[in-house]
């Protein structure tokens, strides 16, 4: 059996406790990682509407087709769940002891791509740290599962449904949607000096991306791909573009129940007007602002066919 080391002596202790020793030390840490390793997420339930919300939103969905998806820990697990666009028949779409989080369908709604953790329950505010993420595929009607992008965070489709944009760290790539042929899009950290890219979203014709920006600062903005140049767009979050426009939507950081949702259109090189009190220039450009539990709602514009994605 090999020697092992004489442990230091250490240089000091409390009063009325032993001096650690390096396998003391050691068998702590170990139970410390063991624990981080395998704790487990809090368990959520779902929120039932009020009579007048049920209303509202049977008379909003009236007529519509489709599908949603968001994110849930009411089973103990944070995964994906679907429903009607109306929020009936609600089931998992994912299942397991990861964090599965941030989900979007593809354009033509047969596919959802969504952000899953490591290891088992992983706070969301890890997805700064894309070592800890990977992106995967799973088919809407629960079929095909596939890890997609490895150590990758904030994916989201091109509106054509054939590349996938996405973070890892301060850096946002691209890739087809098969997840081959991966280049650089923007290294936000030339921009702003220690940020982190979050929600990048491409304009349909490829000259612009919305991003959030987090670390050094929080703030959401435009880099001009064609001319390299940004432009910050005030606070908020989750910036995105409507279709076929350079139009733009995301959730502010003030409104009637903490958060609202802007719209405004921007310019050809993708700045706009100056933001004040929820107006450009005068004009409002408030999209919704919801009093209660309701009002931070994700921003993505929805695709096309009454699909309709959620990250939240």
């Amino acid at each position: 059996m090999p020697h092992s080391p004489a442990p230091r002596k250490p240089k000091a202790s409390i009063p009325g406790f032993p001096r650690p020793s390096a396998g003391w030390a050691a068998a702590i840490l170990i139970g410390l990682a063991g624990q981080a390793a395998h704790a487990l997420p809090p368990k959520g339930a779902p929120v039932q509407p009020e009579a007048a919300e049920t209303v509202a939103l049977q008379a909003l969905t009236k007529g519509l087709k489709g599908k949603i998806i968001w994110s849930t820990s009411r089973d103990a697990n944070h995964d994906i769940y679907i429903a009607n666009i109306d929020g009936s028949d609600a089931k998992p779409l994912t299942k397991g002891p990861k964090t599965d989080w941030y989900s979007h369908f593809s354009p033509d709604g047969k596919v959802v791509l969504f952000t899953r953790s490591k290891i088992d329950w992983t706070i969301e505010t890890d997805a700064n740290y894309p070592e800890r993420w990977d992106t995967w595929t799973i088919n809407a009607d629960g079929s095909g599962e596939k890890l997609l992008i490895p150590n990758s965070t904030w994916a989201n489709w091109t509106r054509d449904g054939k590349s996938i944009v996405y973070s890892r760290g301060p850096k946002v790539y691209k890739c087809n949607a098969d997840g081959a042929g991966e280049a650089l899009v923007a290294d936000m950290d030339l921009v702003k000096k220690g940020s982190l890219a979050q929600h990048p979203s491409l304009s349909d014709d490829g000259k612009l991306l919305a991003v959030t920006l987090r670390g050094s600062g929080r703030e959401t903005g435009i880099y001009n791909l064609e001319t390299k140049t940004y432009f910050t767009s005030g606070g908020g979050c989750q910036f995105s573009f409507f279709p076929n426009a350079h139009r733009c939507i995301r959730v502010n950081e003030t409104g009637i129940g903490g958060t609202s949702i802007f719209a405004f259109d921007l310019k050809p090189d993708g700045t706009h007007g100056k933001i004040d009190g929820g107006k450009i220039d005068g004009k409002s450009i408030v999209f919704m602002d919801m009093p209660g539990r309701r009002s931070h709602s994700t921003s993505r514009a929805s695709p096309p066919k009454g699909i309709t994605s959620s990250g939240a």
